[in-house]
């Protein structure tokens, strides 16, 4: 079986078809229910995935309040916190891979369209629904838990005290690219056709990147690595400092999708290397 030998320009046979660029405006997709569907399912994974964790975050932090009735050690701590983030990804993912793809996630969705696997009008629209979603699961936080929200700071993202504001830059780059990284490998078409005697269940490597994120960088900015998360939280928290951080939680994690994207694309899958060798032969 072939497995993607290079021969001087050519390549062998490979045992495997990569799916087409998605173009950059696919109008027939707006007329399709498949579409809006996905944009629904985007909308909801986003609005379940920031209710459960920004509860995770702030149940944790009024039990571990000493001035409040709470204990040092008490609640999930950052282990649980980062398990909750984690293990929601991975079920969302899951959930709704068939469907839309599985984003949950602006920076996601960017890393993939510039890799050509969605279409413009589809990321923005997926982006818009991310946004959307978060808001409103923050928003039911805020309504369920009024009284703790203002007060644990609505797991609003800010950048912690004593680091610098590149320090927190580059822990949202360097832990959206291990994300939006996995997701590609995850995903990746050749991987399934060489390894296919060995089930490959892609939400689970990606629910432990965020994961493992979470546990190095929660102590940096609280961890963003997902821009419609860090925005949702500040849209209902509304807090200054949340705002005033906020272009890390966006410029961060699309920086770092775009370099997972090319590393992925243009490196491990040797795309320079191919677009060369074609413009070769042309010449």
């Amino acid at each position: 079986m072939g497995k993607d030998i290079e021969v001087g320009t050519e390549y062998a046979p490979k045992d495997y078809q990569d799916p087409p660029p998605a173009p950059l405006i696919d109008p027939e997709e707006l007329g399709k229910w498949s579409f809006y569907r996905a944009i629904i399912a985007e909308f909801i994974a986003t609005l379940l995935f920031l209710y459960i964790t920004v509860l995770t975050v702030i149940g944790y932090k009024s039990q571990s309040d000493i001035d409040h009735n709470g204990v040092q050690c008490g609640g999930v701590g950052i282990l649980g916190i980062a398990w909750a983030f984690g293990g929601m990804i991975f079920v969302l993912v899951y959930c709704t891979a068939g469907i839309s793809g599985g984003h949950i996630n602006p920076a996601v969705t960017f890393g993939l369209f510039l890799a050509r696997k969605v279409s413009l009008v589809r990321a923005i629209m997926y982006i818009v629904a991310q946004c959307l979603g978060a808001i409103c699961g923050c928003g039911l936080v805020k309504a369920f838990q009024k009284a703790y929200y203002f007060r644990y700071g609505g797991g609003a993202n800010t950048l912690n005290d004593g680091y610098s504001t590149g320090t927190g830059l580059g822990a949202e780059i360097i832990g959206t690219f291990v994300l939006v990284y996995t997701v590609f490998a995850a995903t990746d078409p050749k991987r399934n056709a060489r390894d296919s005697h060995v089930p490959v269940l892609a939400p689970l490597p990606i629910g432990f990147a965020v994961f493992m994120v979470h546990l190095a960088t929660i102590p940096v900015t609280g961890t963003g690595i997902n821009p419609a998360r860090s925005f949702g939280a500040a849209v209902i928290y509304g807090k200054d400092k949340a705002w005033d951080d906020q272009w890390i939680f966006w410029v961060g994690p699309f920086i770092g999708a775009a370099i997972a994207a090319f590393y992925h694309q243009f490196i491990l899958r040797a795309g320079a290397v191919k677009a060369l060798g074609s413009f070769r032969s042309n010449a």
